[in-house]
């Protein structure tokens, strides 16, 4: 089953240099009572101006993936992780009990443009910690690459049932879905730019994405297009009651 979730579903949020555009993927299935689709809880699509600075806040009980493809951040925590994120360097923040952090958008680094990816944990109340990864390239072209996952084969670890891959995908180049991480997968194909036809038949545009369920479709980029690929279970065990990732309903 393929089920396209298109820009309207989301809810947007912009104050002063801050932008965001939110997506609660389980409204997309309003049979669920979810906000999130099984682990993915909200994926925050940001546009943020040099110079913003998003003072200390709290997370509790979100596993939280930084991933940008342009701007730079730096980060300051309360477990004393201090470092610049950029389109080469990535973070994930397994929130856990009792977590703060602040960031600034560096000048130097032009207008930040990334997804902060809001994943739930399998229970509450684990320990913070803060994991950083160096980027080989910026880009994967026409190949999957992992980012973030439960396994020893993933650089960065999410600890619950939950997998991030990417790629760019060049004009008229063509991909399938990657290989099952697990059993009962199902599939959430994102656009972060770019357009994408889905076995010609469907049409996706930057910030559009595709939910597949025992399926495995054809993908066509029509320009270049950068695709973030978001893996869960339909029945994963999770805890939904993290700050940003818990389900709103």
């Amino acid at each position: 089953m393929l089920t396209k979730i298109d820009n309207t579903i989301k809810y947007g949020k912009q104050h002063g240099g801050f932008g965001i555009q939110i997506l609660y993927p389980g409204l997309i299935q309003p049979e669920l009572d979810d906000t999130g689709f099984s682990t993915i809880g909200r994926i925050d699509h940001a546009r943020i101006t040099p110079g913003t600075l998003i003072p200390m806040h709290p997370h509790r009980d979100d596993e939280i993936i930084t991933y940008l493809r342009s701007g730079t951040v730096k980060h300051l925590d309360s477990e004393k992780h201090t470092d610049n994120i950029s389109n080469r360097r990535l973070m994930v923040m397994n929130a856990g009990a009792n977590f703060y952090h602040e960031e600034k958008v560096l000048e130097e680094g032009g207008v930040l443009e990334g997804l902060q990816i809001f994943i739930r944990p399998e229970t509450a109340g684990l320990v913070p910690q803060v994991q950083f990864y160096q980027l080989p390239e910026i880009y994967s072209d026409n190949h999957w690459r992992k980012i973030a996952g439960k396994g020893d084969d993933y650089p960065l670890q999410i600890r619950s049932s939950t997998w991030l891959m990417d790629l760019r995908l060049e004009k008229n180049q063509e991909i399938t879905l990657p290989e099952a991480p697990s059993e009962n997968a199902v599939f959430l194909f994102y656009v972060f730019a770019g357009k994408i036809n889905v076995n010609e038949t469907m049409a996706l545009v930057t910030g559009e994405s595709v939910l597949v369920e025992m399926e495995n479709p054809t993908f066509r980029a029509t320009e270049t297009t950068d695709i973030v690929l978001f893996i869960t279970q339909k029945n994963a065990v999770h805890f939904d009651g993290g700050m940003y990732s818990g389900n709103l309903h």
